[in-house]
């Protein structure tokens, strides 16, 4: 009978290689465990709330702050601007005029706002610097000086 090939030693080699991968794979399967552990979150954790202020928060609001909105009192869009203070008769100085392209800008004396004015809204000739009167209309692009008139 011939002598057996394995010896004491591979023997041994093989027994600590196979324990080795052995620990491996229950590392690995201990980090698995560790983060589906970690990734699970619950459905009350991912749920915020919105308080009486408009702020998020992690608390669920009080019902007794609660209020009825109606929804005819839901405005969209721009908040309409109070020009009541735009209507009448203004004065202002002559900024800016160029009489070949025929517009210019007043600066008004209340508001220091820069306003357009072409020479079709002008009631007589003006250049810059004259004190005018004029009232504002609402244009296209802005607001414009029409009823023009050099102030007396």
């Amino acid at each position: 009978m011939a002598k057996s090939q394995q010896s004491f030693n591979k023997k041994e080699k093989e027994k600590k290689r196979l324990k080795k991968k052995k620990e491996k794979l229950e590392r690995r399967e201990q980090r698995k465990i560790e983060k589906a552990e970690r990734g699970k979150v619950e459905f009350e954790d991912m749920l915020a709330y919105v308080d009486e202020n408009g702020n998020l928060s992690d608390t669920p609001p009080d019902p007794s702050k609660r209020k009825e909105i109606k929804a005819e009192d839901i405005l969209l869009g721009a908040s309409p601007i109070d020009r009541s203070d735009e209507i009448g008769e203004r004065r202002g100085k002559i900024n800016f005029f160029n009489e070949e392209k025929g517009y210019g800008f007043i600066v008004d004396s209340k508001s220091k706002a820069s306003v357009f004015v072409h020479v079709n809204q002008l009631e007589e000739p003006v250049k810059q610097g004259y004190k005018v009167t004029f009232e504002i209309e609402m244009g296209p692009k802005g607001p414009n000086a029409v009823n023009v008139k050099i102030a007396r």
